[in-house]
């Protein structure tokens, strides 16, 4: 089981490096891995279980994130019922067109590798296409907007060695490009 004593931190160089792709077939210690992090994501969005092993809640969780650089990240988005809007573990995933008009949360972002609060909006692209594998190998090809695409372009990010924080502006964290929605 994936706890928040697994989650590496900001500095940890694992961090900033570009991840490997992923080969299929995955190995039997990739595909445990995948389904331990999916597991982290619905344990954090389960209040007794989050309270129970001190978890932060999350919506997504990268490989890098527990110190693996590989191209997978778990992702599992709520709809405002509580069930899943998007869940998957997305193997090599690649976003293969995006909008022009952009989207940042109104909260701002956060991340589980992130121990401090960083204010400031976080321009994503409100669409994107993605394409990506399961852990069979088979490809998929995904249309999301809003929330989802988000979520999706913060945990692409880790893949690449970026951070949220990396696309707020520094001298306007609240400042963003006049197409820009503001999610709440």
């Amino acid at each position: 089981m994936i706890t928040m004593k697994n989650i590496i931190r900001e500095g940890n160089p694992t961090l900033r490096a570009r991840a490997k792709e992923v080969t299929f077939p995955m190995t039997n210690e990739q595909k445990d891995l995948a389904h331990k992090m999916m597991e982290f994501l619905e344990n954090s969005q389960n209040p007794e279980i989050a309270e129970k092993y001190k978890l932060r809640a999350g919506v997504g969780l990268a490989a890098p994130q527990v110190d693996v650089s590989l191209r997978m990240t778990a992702v599992l988005v709520p709809d405002e019922h509580d069930k899943p809007l998007f869940k998957h573990v997305l193997v090599n995933p690649t976003i293969m067109s995006e909008s022009v008009r952009m989207a940042a949360l109104s909260e701002g972002e956060g991340c589980l590798s992130v121990d401090r609060d960083v204010p400031g909006y976080v321009p994503r692209h409100d669409k994107i296409t993605l394409r990506w594998f399961d852990l069979d190998g088979n490809k998929h090809v995904d249309k999301l907007r809003d929330y989802p695409a988000i979520v999706c372009q913060h945990e692409i990010d880790h893949l690449n060695g970026i951070l949220f924080f990396d696309h707020i502006n520094t001298k306007n964290p609240f400042k963003v490009a006049e197409n820009t929605i503001i999610l709440g």
